[in-house]
């Protein structure tokens, strides 16, 4: 079961082209926005739709074919985990971002069905 502790895997469209980022010694990151829909009925009977929005982070050769492969729209599966970091702005307030380190990916609906 200590493969399963903070494990998650998502499938959704791009919302932009991957980023790429050069960090400093010799290390990248792609960083792009990952959109899930869920759709369900409200008590009304009414169609609800909601999109989630993820924030995904890779790095190295991932991030490397994250950056090539990922354009805004495209269908992507990613597994990875969880992680919440915070910083202070500018007025001394204090935020939290939540992203999904990504380990692995897969396009789908591509011709490419490789996991990266």
């Amino acid at each position: 079961m200590k493969n399963l502790v903070n494990r998650v895997q998502l499938i959704g469209h791009l919302g932009k082209d991957a980023e790429a980022i050069d960090v400093g010694n010799g290390k990248r990151l792609a960083k792009v926005t990952l959109a899930t829909n869920n759709t369900y009925y409200g008590k009304d009977g009414n169609k609800i739709e909601n999109t989630d929005w993820h924030n995904l982070v890779a790095w190295g050769k991932t991030a490397e074919l994250m950056t090539s492969l990922g354009t805004k729209g495209s269908k992507m599966a990613v597994s990875g985990k969880i992680s919440t970091r915070h910083y202070e702005d500018k007025e001394g307030v204090k935020k939290y971002i939540t992203e999904i380190i990504v380990d692995e990916f897969m396009m789908v609906g591509e011709k490419i069905q490789k996991p990266f």
